[in-house]
C-alpha cells in the first residue's frame, strides 16, 4: 500500500529567486505532495510587510513551480495547526531563519528547518535595486 507523505511550507514569495526555488525543491524531497501557503496581502499587512506583487500574482507564480502540488492562502499565524490537521501533513518545512519558532508543531508533525541559500534574499534584492547605479 502506497502512503502519500505530505509536506507543507509557507512564505510570501515576493520577488521570486533561486533561494525560494531551492527551498521548494528541497522540501519536495521530503515527501510526495508539497503544499505551499502563500501569505495573503492582508496577512502581510499585519506583519508590517508589503509585497510588490499582489497575492493572486504570487500564487500563480508559485503554482507554476514544478515542485509544488497545491497552493493555499496563508491568512494568519494560527492557521498552521489547522492546516496540518486538515491536509494530513507529515512534515512542516521552513527556512532556518525561523529556527525554534515552530517547534510547538512537533506535537502534530515533523518540523524541519532548512538552510537558506547563501547570498540571496528578497530583502537583499530590494536593497540592491534601491542602490544608485554608478
Amino acid at each position: 500500500m502506497f502512503v502519500l507523505r505530505k509536506i507543507i511550507t509557507y512564505g510570501t514569495f515576493d520577488i521570486l529567486h533561486v533561494g525560494h526555488v531551492n527551498l521548494l525543491r528541497r522540501a519536495k524531497q521530503y515527501g510526495d505532495y508539497l503544499i505551499v501557503g502563500v501569505s495573503t496581502d492582508e496577512f502581510n499587512a499585519t506583519k508590517g510587510k508589503h509585497a510588490y506583487y499582489p497575492y493572486e500574482h504570487r500564487r500563480a507564480i508559485v503554482e507554476s513551480i514544478r515542485y509544488v502540488d497545491k497552493v493555499i492562502p496563508e491568512e494568519s499565524w494560527s492557521q498552521k495547526k489547522k492546516d496540518i490537521h486538515c491536509h494530513e501533513i507529515d512534515t512542516f518545512i521552513i527556512g532556518e531563519d525561523w529556527e525554534g519558532h515552530f517547534d510547538y508543531l512537533n506535537k502534530l508533525c515533523k518540523v524541519i528547518y532548512l538552510p537558506r541559500t547563501t547570498g540571496v534574499s528578497s530583502t537583499k534584492i530590494k536593497l540592491d535595486l534601491m542602490k544608485p547605479k554608478d
